[in-house]
């Protein structure tokens, strides 16, 4: 035991010489450093007491980004270092026997030298750890002399102590206490910090120790400050910094990152492959045995074609193959037992767990597709396009629905026309021979095709295909009935127009494809828009039924089509269609017209000549150039008016006269075309005279109008005054009503007049009365005053006498029973007033026209003056109230 503040040995003893042990000749190294220490520099040399091992030691630094050991122990700076970026932890130098993995650990503390001179020094601790004695505070006589008993290295703490507890780890005292009591604490995590409790210092003796097992996976290390007060609380010495390591133990098994790890390798491949890299940790020091893991595979299954196709990196975990022989088909998946176990693998000590690995052995391309048959066979009808013809079957012995296994079929042979197609159906990877163009049966009967499949992607290295990749494909085409077809189809003739009808115009025939079937073929017509033309139905001659007319709306350009249909006698029928395109020429078979055919002019034309074009239905030359000429009659014309030709289908009429009267003027025009035969015609030009304003406008009411007042209001104007002559003809009627009731009313009343010498006569029902004074000519309209056969057709009244003769003596209906005569001569005066076609109102009317030769006999007959006491008046009662009077006056008695 050393006092440090007085450097006197207090107690040793000594039984004789120790023995050697290896490890560092300190176990905590001080070491003085510049303000500035340069890269590469060396600081210190550590010295290993090895006590003759053979074995190399392998020496590590705890900070290697900062520091470097050599193998001969000289630790070098690794990087330009400053006194601001000093580590203020010690560095920890790791020994290492490679041999027996035997480990020894020594600290090195930097001091920057300016910290030496202030006097800025560390507490020390003795040697063996056993005691701690605070720093005397004037140290300016040791500073000259630096020792390693200045220093106090950390505590080592064994984890997972079995105790007993509280279990010593070393006393701190403090020279002060010889002349007073002292009271001594410990502060920090693990004291009076949490975790609490599991560090306590008896405050007397200064005894630290540990109250439970430790655990380095949980705190790896402790930082305590102690501290030394007299009983009145006063701080007698600088705290002292204690650093308590927990040294690992192997109490941790390895554990897999995964349980079950997943691999692939492609099959075939060559030994050395990398499958797969597995990983386990542990939580004890991976810078100790207790951490460090070792890899093995335990079994393989299945084991074959061997028991050892893989290997496993001892400690990386990387798995690769190790032998050949990998087959998809034969083993697709393989799975390892992998074990790790710390203390490097070793089986006595180490702990170890265990995972799976699963290797799936991947596919490639190493097994061609092949037929299941050599020939296949298949029939198709002939022009039969999209349809399949045969299914073609391979067996392929890699992964299904993979590139190595899609089968893609290609016609080598027997199609040199490019009729057949063999796609691959992706369900079934069946080959489909298609066909994609039609087959002729008279050309081909039957077709052998040389079909080759293949996978999508190539073979692989070293696989050749076999001959069971290659099949025959035998078709047999089927013959059915064709249809006929017209050659050459459409058919283009020439033809004048105008040919007369049974004319023979060309023979229109179809052939039937069909050569090896005895068949008829009829013909018909599909489609004659102006129906000129006629086949015959066995031959196909073509005849006319009318006259070809080239200036007809059925022809285009000059061409007419007709279609035609032959059909043969096949089971089914089949027909085909075919067209006729006739090109008319033409020929000088119209005549020419005037275009316009009516213009306007002023009384007074200014300028006065007309521009008129001739317009023929032919074609040059049987049309313009035209020429123009004024009709001779009537007189007037060529008096009047001038024609001028201007160019070949142009002409200028003019007026010779200054002045024209407003009206309507036909023109006759005699125009003749240039033909060979030339045609003439002569067209009317109807030019309409008015009378103009200023601006040689016409003044016209019916122009005023078109040009002052929209149509909407014209139509409204035109609508009121149809309704104002309604108002005044209904007035009208209903006065001349008024003076017919009247009228009657007065005759029927008036006992004391004469009936006989007053009979109203209200239609005429033929002749035969002679004593009368009535001019009855006028009611009859004779055929005397205007000839029917000069009126145009369209202008007679409907009561006029008929113009085709009629029966002498005509056979008059039954007419119903009037009721009232009155009623039926007002229904009759109604009547005339609502025809517009009626003469004016104070015309005389004729109701009826029932024809001459009148069976009835004369009224003179009737004897009125008599009482008629002989005859039967009642039926004058049914006549209305007007005939009731007579009736009381004739039909009564004598009495």
């Amino acid at each position: 035991v050393y006092s440090l503040n007085s450097g006197l040995l207090i107690a040793a003893e000594s039984r004789g010489a120790p023995p050697c042990r290896p490890g560092f000749s300190e176990d905590v190294y001080k070491i003085v450093v510049p303000d500035i220490t340069e890269k590469g520099q060396p600081l210190f040399n550590v010295r290993f007491v090895s006590c003759g091992r053979g074995g190399l030691m392998r020496f590590e630094c705890s900070n290697p980004s900062d520091f470097r050991i050599e193998a001969d122990g000289v630790l070098y700076a690794a990087r330009t270092l400053q006194r601001s970026t000093l580590p203020v932890s010690p560095l920890q130098i790791t020994a290492s026997d490679t041999a027996t993995q035997q480990q020894w650990v020594a600290q090195v503390r930097l001091v920057p030298r300016q910290q030496v001179q202030e006097g800025a020094v560390p507490p020390v601790m003795s040697k063996d750890l056993k005691e701690i004695a605070f720093p005397p505070r004037n140290m300016d006589s040791q500073l000259k002399r630096m020792k390693r008993d200045w220093v106090i290295p950390p505590i080592n703490v064994p984890e997972n102590s079995r105790g007993p507890f509280p279990q010593e780890l070393v006393r701190i005292r403090s020279d002060h206490d010889k002349n007073r009591s002292l009271r001594y604490s410990v502060t920090g995590p693990g004291a009076d910090q949490p975790p609490t409790g599991i560090f306590i210092i008896d405050p007397i003796s200064g005894e630290l120790s540990v109250n439970k097992p430790l655990d380095r996976e949980h705190i790896p290390s402790f930082h305590l400050r102690a501290h030394a007060v007299d009983l009145n609380g006063n701080q007698v010495e600088n705290p002292i910094d204690i650093v308590i390591n927990v040294i690992d133990m192997n109490d941790n098994r390895p554990e897999f990152t995964h349980q079950i790890w997943n691999g692939t390798v492609p099959e075939g491949s060559k030994p050395g492959s990398f499958v797969m890299t597995v990983t386990a940790v542990d939580k004890d020091d991976p810078k100790t045995a207790n951490g460090m893991l070792r890899y093995k595979i335990l079994s393989q299954n299945p084991e074959s074609p061997t028991s050892n196709m893989f290997t496993i990196n001892n400690k990386t975990g990387g798995i690769i193959t190790v032998a050949a022989g990998l087959d998809r088909e034969k083993v697709p998946q393989y799975t390892l037992i992998i074990q790790a176990s710390d203390m490097e693998g070793n089986p006595m000590y180490g702990l170890s767990n265990t995972a799976t690995a699963v290797i799936r052995v991947t596919d490639i391309n190493d097994n061609p597709p092949e037929f299941t048959a050599e020939t296949f066979f298949g029939e198709v009808p002939e022009n039969r396009v999209n349809v399949i013809v045969a299914n073609l079957t391979v067996t392929d012995k890699d992964q299904p629905n993979t590139p190595a296994w899609n089968a893609v079929y290609k016609i080598t042979g027997g199609d040199p026309t490019g009729r057949f197609s063999v796609p691959t159906d992706p369900t079934t990877n069946e080959g489909l021979v298609t066909v994609v163009k039609p087959i002729d049966y008279e050309t081909s009967r039957t077709y052998v095709l040389t079909v080759e499949a293949r996978n999508e992607v190539p073979l692989a290295k070293g696989i050749h295909t076999p001959r069971q990749s290659t099949a025959t494909v035998s078709i047999r085409v089927i013959d059915v009935n064709e249809s006929p077809y017209f050659e050459p189809n459409p058919k283009f003739i020439r033809l004048e127009e105008g040919m007369m009808p049974d004319s023979t115009l060309t023979t229109f025939s179809a052939q039937d494809p069909d050569r090896f079937m005895q068949q008829t073929i009829r013909y018909s017509k599909l489609s004659d828009p102006a129906n000129w033309l006629r086949i015959d139905t066995n031959t196909g001659r073509i005849t006319t039924i009318a006259i070809l007319d080239r200036e007809s709306p059925y022809v285009k350009n000059n061409l007419y089509n007709a279609t035609f249909l032959a059909t043969d006698n096949g089971i089914p029928p089949a027909s085909g269609t075919g067209t006729l395109q006739i090109f008319l020429l033409d020929i000088n078979d119209n005549a020419p017209r005037v275009s316009p055919q009516e213009v306007e002019i002023c009384e007074k034309p200014d300028p006065n000549a007309i521009n008129i074009t001739a317009f023929d239905g032919d074609l040059s030359p049987n049309a313009g150039p035209f020429a123009f000429e004024l009709a001779n009659r009537p007189a007037d014309v060529r008096r009047n008016w001038t024609i001028t030709r201007i160019s070949g289908d142009y002409a200028q009429v003019s007026l010779k006269i200054g002045f024209l009267e407003s009206g309507i003027y036909e023109i006759p025009i005699i125009i003749t075309d240039s033909g060979n035969l030339p045609m003439s015609n002569t067209s009317y030009l109807r030019i309409k005279v008015c009378q103009c304003d200023i601006n040689g406008d016409c003044t016209d009411q019916q122009h005023i109008m078109a040009a002052g007042l929209g149509t909407g209001a014209i139509i409204s104007i035109l609508l009121c005054i149809i309704i104002l002559l309604i108002l005044v003809l209904m007035f009208v009627v209903w006065m001349k009503r008024r003076d017919k009731e009247r009228q009657a009313k007065q005759l029927l009343i008036d006992p004391e007049d004469d009936v006989r010498d007053n009979i109203l006569k209200y239609d005429e029902e033929g002749g035969g009365e002679e004593d009368q004074d009535y001019d009855l000519s006028q009611l009859q309209q004779p055929d005397t005053i205007e000839p029917d056969a000069i009126k145009p057709v369209g202008i007679r009244r409907l009561d006029e006498r008929p113009l085709h003769p009629e029966p002498q003596y005509p056979m008059r209906s039954a007419a119903p029973h009037p009721g009232d005569i009155g009623d039926f001569i007002n229904e009759g005066l109604k009547a005339a007033d609502n025809d517009p076609t009626a003469p004016p109102y104070d015309s005389l009317l004729v109701f009826d026209y029932e024809g001459s030769g009148s069976t009835a006999g004369s009224l003179s007959s009737l004897n009125s003056s008599s009482s008629g006491g002989d005859q039967d008046y009642d039926y004058l009662n049914d006549w209305g109230p007007r005939f009731r009077k007579l009736a009381d006056m004739y039909g009564g008695s004598d009495d």
